[in-house]
């Protein structure tokens, strides 16, 4: 098969999916596992926050759907757009968090949430509540760089962010993971 093939098979797929309800709902239905799955592991297992970008992604996916061209399957298509908005939601929280220091003149205290029992039998529920403890912008650069292997460059592109501080981010977010993890609340 060749790309041109793959390519006119991919947005025959897409059009024939959105030409009937029921093409739509066997499309949607092979396709939701894997974008959900995706975004909920790099959301900290947050259900409502992977359900509402899986939400946005699909309807993104619909409304710019002259603009995939076959070059891969839809739902990697599909998962691309939950990146993005993925980092859309990052920058959010980023834009939140800073104004709320500005409001409270004061250092951005990172909210962190007590456990009142014991340690999590999980290690994966460890790691994602450790994932839920860290600012906005620290756990936007270990979701792409550390779970999608994207590299820092490719990093600082989806934050809006110099190449240098996207290092530097991702430096202090790796330290910060590693306290929150090891349930340490000394700060820097």
């Amino acid at each position: 098969m060749t790309a041109r093939t793959r390519s006119v098979q991919g947005v025959n797929e897409l059009q024939a999916a959105l030409a009937s309800d029921d093409a739509f709902a066997a499309w949607y239905g092979r396709t939701l596992p894997r974008v959900y799955a995706y975004l909920l592991s790099r959301c900290g297992n947050d259900v409502a926050l992977a359900e509402e970008l899986t939400q946005q992604a699909f309807i993104a996916a619909v409304d710019q759907r002259s603009r995939f061209d076959g070059r891969s399957d839809t739902a990697t298509w599909v998962c691309a757009i939950a990146r993005h908005k993925l980092a859309d939601h990052f920058r959010s929280l980023e834009r939140e968090e800073r104004r709320r220091t500005r409001l409270e003149v004061r250092q951005i205290q990172v909210e962190r949430q007590v456990v009142d029992h014991a340690p999590a039998l999980d290690d994966r529920a460890a790691i994602a509540a450790a994932l839920r403890s860290l600012p906005a912008s620290q756990r936007a650069v270990l979701a792409f760089v550390v779970l999608d292997d994207l590299s820092i460059a490719e990093a600082a592109r989806l934050l809006g962010k110099s190449t240098a501080a996207t290092q530097s981010l991702l430096h202090r977010a790796r330290a910060a993971f590693r306290r929150a993890y090891d349930g340490d609340t000394a700060d820097d």
